[in-house]
């Protein structure tokens, strides 16, 4: 499938949280974090803005020229971090500061994450609810993945729904064998992809 990708500037944040917002909307973890669909609808953009904020400043972000999908990366580099990630906290101040989910779903995933090796960390996709299905989000992805295999480079991210997980694993990626354990929550799959040979 061809699609037209081009890296988004600051100038495309505002497109870009919107189709996160819209593709995220009914997402098990979403709903988890804010339970209140009127709420999730006031607050989402918000608290998605804050990871768009962080790829556009030191990632990458891949969007389709329709404006139908997009993608958020991050380079990790091997070993610990050397400061603690304030990024959770900022969700949590940015969107809805009374609530303790907004901050806990990124303290957890962040528990999680590997260091052992430098890789490739898809943060986000999303794409728009008008064309999930359409096989966009696998083609988004393939171009950073092609690249990871030219470079030796392995990939990472975690599955938000077991829809998202099947969808990974069609890319080689696999499950690291620890979910995310949400309180009273949706589980989510840390997921690994070695690179491939060509």
């Amino acid at each position: 499938m061809g699609v037209r990708v081009r890296q988004a500037e600051r100038r495309d944040r505002d497109q870009v949280v919107r189709i996160l917002a819209e593709a995220f909307h009914h997402d098990p973890v979403s709903c988890w974090v804010f339970p209140d669909e009127d709420h999730r609808h006031a607050v989402h953009g918000r608290f998605l803005g804050v990871f768009a904020d962080v790829a556009l400043e030191e990632g990458r972000v891949d969007l389709l020229e329709d404006g139908t999908a997009t993608a958020l990366w991050l380079d990790v580099p091997a070993g610990p971090p050397e400061e603690e990630d304030d990024t959770p906290a900022l969700m949590r101040e940015t969107a809805d500061p009374d609530n303790e989910r907004a901050e806990l779903v990124g303290r957890l995933t962040g528990a999680v994450h590997p260091h052992d090796r430098a890789h490739a960390y898809l943060l986000m996709i999303g794409v728009a609810p008008g064309h999930q299905g359409e096989g966009i989000g696998e083609a988004l992805i393939r171009e950073v993945l092609e690249r990871c295999d030219r470079e030796g480079t392995p990939a990472y991210l975690e599955a938000s729904s077991a829809r998202s997980r099947g969808l990974y694993e069609r890319l080689g990626f696999t499950f690291t064998g620890r979910t995310v354990e949400l309180p009273e929550g949706p589980p989510m799959w840390p997921m690994w992809r070695e690179p491939q040979a060509r």
